[in-house]
């Protein structure tokens, strides 16, 4: 479990620069989405037409009034389709950007990761915003391969995470300040990309020292022990995509996935603003 942890983690930044890098914002911009509109529809657009309801469900831990703002009105502006074509060009533009595409074991990884996602979806129930994804035809070029692949694996663990945060009866808000207890996330940034208004932060972290999971503004130990309670599920969640691998294919990925998360990182494609 930890091994399949491990490769998931080092090759997310191939996925996660999509929501960061300028090629993106740009392509969007030229659709007449600015701002947040283009996050938002951009994750979403495998839905369809995907109301404000829909992604706020789905994306589970944003302000709901942001969302709608967001939301709302943008598809009269373009349409799913415009908006995913815009996603996958911004992607190959800046994995190419990073070198991505040039790295010796790209061939390999691409094979591993394509096939965790494609065991993945065999496993598409209770996994809405994954199926969605799972639904779009693959590319053709191998490195938007790669980074649809690895796309469907984050979204196939996000789903998962969301169950067990209902199952263990964690809100939106209340996930998004038990993560910033945690140290691993800026809390200013948390607070800035998820936008909710101060008081609600403030009643909603003071409820959760009542409950006994904070310290201050730190996990409790009985803190520490939901996080990891919830993390460890949501690492056995994600685990039929990685079984098809095996215990030696997962090592593999795990090795391999560093090189093309340090390109990423030192390309600056998760840099802010």
């Amino acid at each position: 479990m930890q091994t399949a942890r491990a490769a998931w983690r080092r090759l997310e930044p191939v996925h996660g620069m999509i929501y960061f890098v300028p090629e993106a914002r740009r392509r969007y911009a030229d659709l007449g989405l600015s701002g947040r509109a283009g996050y938002f529809t951009s994750r979403s657009a495998a839905f369809g037409r995907a109301s404000a309801e829909l992604v706020i469900s789905t994306f589970y831990n944003f302000n709901p009034d942001v969302v709608r703002q967001a939301v709302d009105g943008a598809w009269d502006a373009t349409t799913p389709q415009q908006v995913l074509d815009a996603r996958y060009a911004a992607a190959g533009e800046a994995l190419r950007r990073a070198g991505i595409h040039e790295l010796p074991t790209v061939d390999e990884v691409l094979a591993l990761t394509r096939r965790a996602a494609e065991a993945a979806c065999e496993h598409a129930q209770g996994r809405p915003l994954f199926a969605a994804h799972a639904a779009l035809p693959w590319p053709e070029e191998p490195v938007l391969q790669l980074w649809h692949a690895q796309t469907l694996l984050r979204e196939f663990r996000g789903d998962g995470h969301v169950a067990c945060l209902l199952s263990e009866g964690v809100g939106g808000l209340e996930a998004l300040i038990l993560h910033a207890a945690t140290g691993e996330v800026p809390v200013d940034f948390l607070k800035a990309s998820r936008a909710w208004p101060e008081e609600e932060w403030a009643g909603t972290q003071e409820r959760l020292r009542e409950r006994g999971l904070l310290d201050g503004d730190l996990l409790s130990p009985e803190g520490v022990r939901l996080r990891r309670h919830i993390e460890d599920r949501t690492d056995r969640l994600a685990l039929p995509a990685y079984a098809a691998l095996g215990d030696a294919g997962c090592e593999r990925l795990a090795e391999l996935a560093g090189p093309f998360g340090s390109a990423v990182v030192e390309a600056g494609l998760l840099k802010l603003g």
